[in-house]
């Protein structure tokens, strides 16, 4: 399993994504799940995989190759005209390898073996920031200030964190924080999500990493937040009205 989350800003994109992947609980490893290519100055593209490994790891390994062999250009990220088409390639190029990888393993296998999602995020010149959750079928949904982020992977124990704390004028640094409180409440929650986290920040109009760095288990930041996030919840829950066992006070029926 994996958790990924890219969000919109008005200041543009922050992306955040764990790298750990297992098949059991005697073999994890860690991975990479977050790519990004840039022409400076003129776009800037990443991806965020969850799903089937050998199905995201082969994905982007076409897209890589695409940038750099000119003759197949045509269906590279780098020369796509926008980033509706940039997430149409990555789309169809999923659809494509989950089909060819179940009709390979035979008529019995199914698909969902080797599905996978994927967050596609970026910037080209002279458009706005975009950002699109891709789906194993190839089609894709867009985000928008209604729906301002998208998670991929194990998505549930960090959502209610990020609905209640987002806000589209917020700072890169406050939108780091509320993805690390996010990702700290579902490492506790899930052991086959796991540090080092990546972390893009891309700033609008500005097609190279506005920031970028990797989040060891070590990290003294993550560490401070992960501590006070729980202080500050216990914290809470203590300045919260009591229960009452009280006998003598009735339920009220409506």
């Amino acid at each position: 399993m994996t958790y990924c989350v890219g969000m919109m800003l008005d200041r543009g994109l922050v992306l955040m994504s764990d790298t750990r992947t297992n098949s059991g609980v005697d073999n994890i490893s860690t991975f990479r799940k977050m790519v990004h290519w840039e022409i400076p100055g003129e776009r800037i593209i990443s991806v965020m995989t969850a799903g089937n490994l050998a199905t995201t790891q082969a994905v982007i390994s076409q897209l890589e190759e695409r940038t750099k062999a000119p003759a197949e250009r045509h269906n590279s990220l780098l020369e796509a005209p926008t980033m509706f088409k940039v997430a149409s390639i990555v789309g169809n190029l999923l659809q494509d390898i989950i089909e060819e990888r179940a009709t390979d393993n035979g008529q019995k296998a199914a698909a969902g073996t080797f599905s996978a999602s994927m967050i596609v995020a970026g910037q080209i010149k002279g458009m706005e920031p975009r950002l699109f959750l891709i789906y194993p079928e190839g089609n894709f949904i867009e985000a928008s200030f209604d729906t301002p982020f998208f998670q991929i992977g194990e998505t549930k124990y960090g959502r209610p964190i990020l609905i209640r704390g987002y806000d589209r004028d917020m700072s890169f640094e406050s939108a780091v924080k509320l993805m690390t409180v996010s990702f700290d409440s579902t490492l506790k929650a899930n052991l086959s999500v796991g540090l080092p986290l990546d972390l893009l920040v891309i700033e609008r109009d500005n097609f190279a990493p506005r920031h970028e760095r990797r989040i060891e288990a070590s990290d003294p930041y993550f560490q401070s937040v992960s501590t006070s996030w729980s202080e500050a919840l216990r914290n809470a829950l203590d300045g919260l009205p009591d229960y009452r066992m009280d006998p003598a006070l009735k339920e009220v029926s409506g």
